[in-house]
């Protein structure tokens, strides 16, 4: 890269850490984090350990992004300072900077995405639920798999996540799992795994090593604690309770707790048994009931969006999303975006944030349009 080259990208750069800076300014992030610590001054405020709970998170994001803007604003200008003062002579340094700057844009982009999170829920934690599709065995290997890949991208992410309900596969892997992720705009990024993925690769069960393709379905959910619009009436639900599966040994309960739900009104069918309370598996699944409904409100909403716009189209359950190929090449390839890369192994390995980025753009591109 030449030295007009870095002067092009580092004012590329400076555009977007402009509108980083539009869109978290820190004077108003600064006076949103004194009107949640007014909050705490009210009496019997740690009384309800919810609110608690909630506001001191708001507090800690507030904090975390007014000093990530403030770090990302003083690195620009540093790497400014030190490109202004080059010259084409300095070869040694040109690469180092550009180093530097490469990682400084892709920063500034992440956080732009993140303020482009406008959705009612994106804010939010999520429900998420992995299924496997038709094919028995393999499919059921499948799903597990995809569980493994998002369990590295939780960890990496540094978001907490808590398995609620689990079903195994009769031969291998898994026939579904549910889990709570927990986390800043958590539902914001996990969206964009809605839908169908498929997995073509030479199968480790077929003894004449023919090549199969498996499917799996990932719904994803916002975690919604207290809304108003989403009310649960006692009367518009069944609930029965079981004896819980397992692996075996002491990990089996012994007695009827797990719980499984039906909303009558809708249809929808939950159900919890992770815990050993039932009250606690009773509660974990009115929350994701809660979080069904959310998103049943949100897709009707999106849909009536659509015919008005007629421009994003929306990720509908049974949708293929996304193809993994391990055989007779190596792919990942994400049909909503055309993003795509050879290195399966990084991706199955938690290394996703650049695919569901992308997605992101578009979606939200799409949408101004």
């Amino acid at each position: 890269m030449t030295l007009n080259d870095l002067k092009e990208k580092l004012n590329e750069t400076e555009k977007v850490l402009e509108m980083v800076q539009g869109l978290f300014p820190i004077e108003k992030l600064l006076k949103e984090k004194q009107e949640l610590e007014k909050q705490q001054q009210e009496p019997n405020f740690f009384g309800d350990r919810r609110r608690v709970e909630r506001v001191g998170k708001q507090i800690a994001a507030l904090d975390k992004k007014v000093e990530l803007v403030q770090k990302l604003s003083s690195q620009f200008a540093g790497v400014k300072d030190v490109i202004l003062d080059l010259d084409e002579n300095d070869l040694d340094f040109l690469s180092e900077v550009e180093g530097e700057l490469k990682v400084l844009s892709k920063s500034l982009e992440s956080l732009r995405l993140e303020g482009l999170f406008k959705g009612k829920y994106d804010g939010l934690g999520a429900i998420m639920t992995i299924q496997s599709g038709a094919g028995g065995t393999e499919a059921c290997d499948w799903a597990d798999m995809l569980y493994r890949m998002y369990e590295r991208y939780l960890t990496k992410r540094g978001y907490k996540f808590t398995v609620l309900d689990f079903t195994e596969g009769d031969g291998a892997g898994i026939k579904s799992i549910t889990i709570r992720v927990e986390g800043e705009n958590v539902y914001g990024y996990l969206k964009a795994e809605r839908g169908v993925h498929r997995l073509v690769r030479i199968s480790p069960f077929d003894a004449n090593k023919r090549r199969h393709t498996s499917f799996a379905s990932v719904e994803v959910m916002p975690e919604i604690e207290n809304d108003t619009d989403i009310v649960i009436k006692p009367e518009d639900i069944k609930v029965d309770v079981f004896r819980s599966g397992g692996h075996g040994g002491q990990g089996v309960n012994t007695t009827d707790s797990a719980v499984r739900i039906r909303h009558i009104p809708t249809g929808i069918v939950v159900q919890c048994q992770n815990e050993r309370s039932q009250i606690q598996n009773r509660e974990n699944a009115l929350a994701v009931l809660r979080s069904r409904l959310a998103q049943m409100e949100e897709e009707k909403q999106q849909q009536s969006l659509n015919q008005i716009q007629g421009t994003l189209k929306k990720i509908e359950w049974g949708s293929q999303i996304r193809s993994y190929v391990f055989c007779p090449y190596t792919m990942v390839k994400d049909h909503r975006t055309d993003w795509e890369t050879s290195d399966i192994q990084s991706f199955m390995d938690g290394e996703m944030q650049d695919c569901i980025e992308e997605y992101l753009k578009k979606a939200s591109e799409e949408k101004i349009g």
